[in-house]
């Protein structure tokens, strides 16, 4: 039998993603963002939602772009730490010790050691309640040649993406791979 636990953001899985952006004098800012996903196919968008409080806020509204960044399992502890302090008192990049980019087709920044990066330029703001959701247009995406194929797909267990927990508030890995999708008869 089922239980009610009332009304909870509880979702499986939670993506983990550090969103980047600069800052209105130009400075790099990094932040970790779970409540996040693919939200159109044409054009390719993602969703991202994000309080008005948090310091990307107003950063992505200047700037009219953002990047996604998918960290690998090796770098929990420095998307955790992203996730606590605010790039208004803490310059991230430095105290993590992660690299940023600049975009060559968005104005935002990229992290060079998180594997796949997602650049994004800012189509549509959405209110819902306490967070407004940043529709953002992928207009490039960037790859590390070591977690590629040959032909070109990615390789999931390469990339070592994980997962939020809102319920327990942990990190998780990826399992095992089940079946090949679309050919359930």
């Amino acid at each position: 039998m089922k239980q009610s636990i009332s009304k909870k953001t509880i979702v499986y899985p939670h993506p983990v993603f550090v969103i980047g952006s600069y800052d209105i004098d130009g400075l790099p800012n990094i932040m970790t963002a779970s409540w996040s996903g693919i939200c159109c196919s044409e054009p390719p968008c993602i969703a991202v939602s994000l309080r008005k409080s948090r310091y990307s806020y107003e950063n992505i509204l200047f700037n009219k772009a953002f990047t996604v960044n998918i960290p690998s399992e090796d770098y929990v502890q420095q998307v955790d730490y992203i996730g606590i302090y605010s790039g208004k008192y803490v310059n991230k990049f430095q105290k993590t010790g992660l690299t940023p980019l600049d975009s060559n087709t968005v104005k935002a920044p990229y992290v060079k050691e998180f594997p796949v990066s997602l650049h994004c330029e800012l189509l549509k703001t959405v209110e819902i309640g306490i967070h407004t959701q940043f529709i953002g247009e992928i207009m490039d995406v960037l790859v590390d040649e070591e977690v590629m194929n040959l032909d070109g797909t990615l390789m999931i267990e390469k990339i070592k993406p994980y997962i939020y927990d809102s319920s327990t508030r942990a990190y998780y890995g990826f399992g095992r791979r089940l079946i090949d999708a679309f050919k359930a008869k």
